[in-house]
């Protein structure tokens, strides 16, 4: 019996931090192993087409889905003993659903290997890692260089001036920031907004 059955393995933190290399090579092991591997990710991120692509430029074969439930139903029929789910925070599904359908996978004796954001660019959690982590027996984080200090990064902060909570972007929309310099540079841009308010307002 493989030592592996069953398993949640997750692999979190900002981006740039490694976190889809590392999902990449645990798959690669999984292989070497001669288990039977698959990988998925989000019909949202489009990047790649049907590959996984690595900000290294690297990239993996994958299988796009709409949801967990299509990714549940398909690793079942793939008879997969791994599966491996990329940018899991924009899989679709409530989290209540995407936490159940996780939890069946690992009952059925399918290892799983997630990669994640744990948080959004307003340094809020994201809902589907919050309900993950508690039930992983692996949890990696994972840190990028802050951009600005040097430090290990803490949140993806977003450059460009977009409201919507789902950007899919890289070096041109997000930079990884530390904490400090994080609220920063929020700081700086809040300060910013304000004048340009204050002076909008004037000029009418």
């Amino acid at each position: 019996m493989h030592q592996y059955k069953g398993k949640l393995i997750i692999h979190t933190g900002s981006m740039f931090s490694g976190k889809t290399s590392s999902l990449k090579k645990d798959l690669n092991r999984f292989r070497i192993a001669n288990y039977k591997v698959g990988a998925y990710k989000p019909v949202v991120d489009t990047r790649g087409g049907d590959k996984i692509t690595i900000h290294d430029e690297s990239s993996m074969d994958a299988k796009c889905m709409v949801d967990i439930k299509e990714i549940s139903k398909d690793a079942r029929n793939s008879e997969y003993d791994v599966i491996g789910i990329d940018e899991i925070q924009f899989v679709g599904g409530d989290k209540d659903v995407v936490r159940e359908e996780i939890e069946s996978l690992l009952n059925d004796g399918i290892t799983i290997v997630a990669a994640g954001l744990d948080m959004d660019y307003n340094a809020e959690a994201f809902e589907i890692i919050k309900e993950l982590l508690p039930i992983a027996d692996y949890v990696n984080k994972h840190h990028a260089v802050c951009t600005k200090c040097g430090t290990d990064a803490w949140v993806s902060h977003r450059k460009v001036s977009r409201s919507e909570r789902v950007l899919i972007g890289a070096a041109d929309e997000y930079e990884p920031l530390c904490r400090s310099c994080y609220q920063k540079t929020v700081a700086e841009e809040n300060e910013e907004v304000n004048k340009n308010q204050i002076k909008l307002e004037i000029a009418r």
